[in-house]
């Protein structure tokens, strides 16, 4: 697990996303960044964080910021997920898991006494400097977007 914390500037990374597209952290300088790392597409809680997300889009977009979603899911799965739910915004994936290593989200997690490597449920809130202004791990996503929107509202006000 990396050591991560609000005022370090965030590790650039280069993934694919649906449609094939590439996307940077570098790309995205200049706005505000929601960088949220979940489990898996269509499962319970990822659906419901995601649409979330989807649902907010208006707010983010008001305040400039970009949302993305990271997972481990290939980009093929990626592109199912979105057209299933209407999501507005990229999804990229991370296969080989570095992203994932990079920020710290790839843990070990432990369901019916089995141990297993898996997603740290967790999100990134990335100034338009690339610094990282806030982090909520071992995120439950019932209200969860509103901590984000509330923190990016603080962030957006600073700049």
């Amino acid at each position: 697990m990396t050591g991560l914390e609000c005022g370090d500037k965030a590790p650039d990374f280069s993934l694919l996303t649906d449609g094939k597209k590439e996307i940077s952290l570098q790309s995205l300088k200049g706005c505000p960044v929601i960088l949220y790392f979940y489990p898996k597409d269509d499962t319970p809680g990822c659906t419901a964080e995601s649409c979330d997300f989807r649902d907010n889009m208006r707010a983010f977009d008001k305040i400039g910021a970009q949302v993305v979603g990271i997972s481990k899911d290939s980009v093929a799965r990626h592109e199912k997920f979105k057209a299933k739910y209407g999501l507005s915004f990229p999804l990229a994936s991370d296969e080989d898991g570095k992203v994932c290593l990079l920020y710290g989200v790839w843990i070990e997690k432990s369901m019916y006494g089995k141990k297993y490597m898996g997603i740290d449920r967790s999100t990134f809130l990335i100034d338009e400097k690339g610094i990282i202004r806030n982090i909520w791990r071992k995120v439950k996503v019932s209200g969860h977007v509103d901590e984000v929107l509330k923190a990016l509202s603080i962030v957006a006000k600073a700049a």
